[in-house]
């Protein structure tokens, strides 16, 4: 607990406020636990930035004036997206980058790591409504289009906003420990069990709204209770429509088929259940595949990965 690790934030004008002052919230609560994070912000020119809900933040030193960093942060923003990024500012990570344990990223500030020709050849993730955007103006990169965060050697990305202190916590549990990351959670009223490769979506919240009471009910049906024996014919029976009808709803509201949208809601269940480590077997009943071998082809065909492939690499402490 005695390593001193200094937590630098790169910060721009338009910087979106809680890409720094989350993962920032982290560090320092972290701090009251014993953990000993400095915390310093930089511009590059050294000047107070200009934030996103229109408040100055004033900061410590220029980026150039900054020696070894322990774990650098580079902040988002939306004028990152679909402009040219400031050469100073991509000149600001590349001169960094080699002088830092760990280069981290949040939401957007991805574009800025990319533009230095930093993620190349790396796996990394955004914001998932940028995503798309990331994988195509840079080829080189592998984008996992929606992880709350991603680590390739060294390199840490992230998902929008509140996936930074995601990170965060992961870094803090990285550096100190479950226990003391366990206790930041408590604090600060957050999910200790969001890893890394957890979708940024669970499978009804990627789905607009129902506006049918019937295909309202059948999806809040599922939702709740995936390890029933859920069909299209006995869903229709439930909301007392033809499996016909059902399978039309579905189509025209949500673009998907019953049978789709009960696999798609299993496999979160399952990987939430992974996440916070139970075994494939139980998780194979709870989450109705019926059978570990089952579930296990449909991770595979679905996510590449077996399900305890899948806990061994995402799952939280």
């Amino acid at each position: 607990m005695a390593t001193k690790r200094s937590v630098v934030f790169l910060v721009f004008d338009g910087m979106k406020m809680l890409d720094v002052s989350g993962p920032a919230e982290v560090f320092a609560e972290a701090r009251t636990f014993g953990a000993d994070y400095t915390l310093r912000y930089a511009s590059v020119s050294g000047e107070p930035v200009l934030t996103s809900i229109g408040t100055r933040l004033s900061v410590d030193v220029a980026a150039a004036a900054l020696g070894d960093v322990d774990t650098l942060i580079v902040s988002g923003g939306d004028a990152l997206v679909g402009r040219p990024i400031p050469p100073e500012l991509t000149d600001a990570v590349r001169e960094l980058g080699p002088r830092t344990r760990r280069l981290v990223s949040i939401c957007t500030g991805s574009f800025v790591l990319a533009a230095a020709g930093v993620l190349d050849g790396r796996r990394a993730t955004t914001h998932w409504r940028h995503a798309p955007l990331l994988a195509r103006a840079y080829p080189g990169i592998e984008v996992e289009l929606d992880a709350l965060f991603v680590e390739d050697r060294g390199v840490f990305t992230s998902a929008g906003v509140s996936a930074g202190m995601d990170l965060a916590l992961a870094l803090v549990e990285r550096d100190h420990g479950p226990d003391l990351a366990r206790d930041v959670a408590r604090n600060l009223v957050m999910f200790m069990q969001r890893p890394g490769g957890q979708s940024q979506f669970s499978a009804p919240l990627e789905l607009a709204k129902p506006r049918s009471p019937a295909l309202r009910a059948v999806v809040d049906l599922v939702a709740a209770q995936p390890a029933l024996d859920h069909t299209t014919t006995s869903l229709a029976a439930v909301v007392g429509v033809t499996p016909r009808h059902l399978a039309r709803l579905f189509k025209a509201e949500l673009g998907i088929s019953p049978a789709r949208f009960v696999e798609d809601t299993r496999l979160d269940h399952a990987k939430t259940l992974l996440n916070a480590r139970h075994g494939v077997t139980e998780t194979a009943s709870a989450a109705g595949f019926g059978s570990p071998e089952t579930m296990r082809r449909r991770f595979v065909a679905r996510l590449g990965v077996s399900p305890s492939q899948y806990r061994t690499r995402f799952g939280a402490t």
